[in-house]
């Protein structure tokens, strides 16, 4: 029993488009650092004989490349038109290839199941259609003028999904004899004829991608796991006359700077140097050695730019950052809101997870005699 998939991929996704603002058709967004209609293609290629992808045949190219799929074909003007365009090129296939039933799937539902598409296949033994569906929960009303104009009841009434499951002649011959039926989904042709259509349990989280909230699911169910990863950061630098006093990337007015290589910015060095502890990539001067002239008085704001870049290289995120400053001089407290804001921008996070505090070592030590300051950083991070 050979079973082929028509993987559709024509639409222009407005829905998601209006509501993200996105441009890329919704089946190309990139999820988990792939196309979504790749991660479809990828679910469905060990339960099926072959897959037909139907759209632009150049964008499906780049986005299944390497894949053992059919070559693409143009899609239509609707959804049917599509579905037949698959149809036909899957017609054309030389007989030993030919399929005995078709499945056809949205190319953007990236997270089907092989139990999902067995059941389906399962139910076309006894029916010439079938679809996966999920019993509508909620409470739906009527709306008029802006206003309900009536609660329907929801008994017997269920969400379509696909792969949606046929017998592949009938189905082709159903398409061919009804051209001028707009249909949106694939089982109304079978409905409109009288043929029966099976029901099959779906899936919630065969969730086709519709709103930017969809995208964040996805990524939770597709996305690598990502596991906690704690850094530890300390750095200290010596007061020097003449020099512009800069911490946490923002200038604060005193009679000294700090000495160092760069502009000294203890509080950047130390958070660097717990970001590059959590991803075991050693620490700062691993990666930017003051033996090199081109770190001399360098801006340390790009020391901690690699370093947030580093987090997000790895597939992953800062969970939160906490800086504390050790120095009896200056007061660090009317400076904080800005230093928080200057790193947050740094690192592209929001600033509700990145805190700075202050401490003195009450007199004692070199801090305590106002010989230079210290800064302690502890990072949180979650990568794969």
């Amino acid at each position: 029993m050979r079973v082929a998939a028509i993987l559709l991929a024509a639409g222009t996704g407005s829905r998601y488009a209006a509501t993200t603002g996105c441009a890329t058709p919704k089946q190309y967004v990139l999820l988990a650092g792939q196309p979504v209609i790749r991660h479809a293609a990828e679910a469905l290629l060990p339960h099926v004989s072959s897959i037909q992808p139907v759209g632009d045949p150049s964008s499906l190219n780049d986005a299944l490349q390497g894949l053992a799929v059919l070559p693409p074909v143009q899609g239509g003007q609707t959804r049917q038109a599509s579905v037949r365009a698959g149809l036909e090129a899957l017609d054309a296939l030389p007989p030993e290839q030919k399929p005995d039933l078709v499945l056809v799937h949205d190319g953007a539902r990236p997270y089907v199941t092989g139990q999902l598409v067995a059941n389906v296949v399962a139910a076309l033994a006894e029916h010439p259609g079938a679809i996966p569906a999920v019993p509508v929960a909620d409470t739906l009303k009527r709306e008029k003028d802006g206003v309900i104009d009536g609660t329907v009841s929801r008994e017997h009434l269920f969400r379509a999904q696909t792969p949606q499951g046929f017998r592949f002649g009938l189905f082709l011959d159903l398409h061919r004899a009804a051209a001028s039926l707009n249909a949106t989904d694939d089982a109304k042709l079978l409905e409109e004829s009288g043929f029966s259509v099976a029901l099959v349990p779906g899936d919630e989280d065969n969730i086709k991608l519709t709103y930017e909230a969809d995208l964040v699911r996805l990524e939770r169910l597709i996305g690598p796991t990502l596991l906690p990863r704690v850094g530890l950061g300390y750095d200290v630098h010596a007061f020097e006359e003449g020099r512009p006093l800069i911490m946490c990337g923002i200038t604060i007015p005193h009679t000294h700077g700090l000495a160092g290589h760069s502009d000294a910015d203890v509080g950047i060095h130390a958070l660097c140097d717990a970001i590059y502890g959590a991803l075991a990539e050693g620490d700062i001067g691993r990666h930017f050695p003051p033996s090199q002239n081109e770190w001399k008085d360098a801006d340390s704001a790009r020391f901690l730019i690699h370093a947030g870049q580093r987090i997000r290289e790895r597939g992953g995120m800062l969970v939160n950052a906490d800086l504390t400053l050790i120095c009896e001089r200056p007061k660090i407290g009317p400076h904080a809101q800005a230093m928080r804001e200057r790193l947050a921008a740094l690192l592209e996070v929001d600033v509700d997870r990145i805190s700075v505090k202050a401490t003195t070592s009450e007199r004692l030590g070199f801090t305590g005699r106002e010989e230079g300051i210290a800064c302690a950083a502890t990072v949180s991070v979650l990568v794969p």
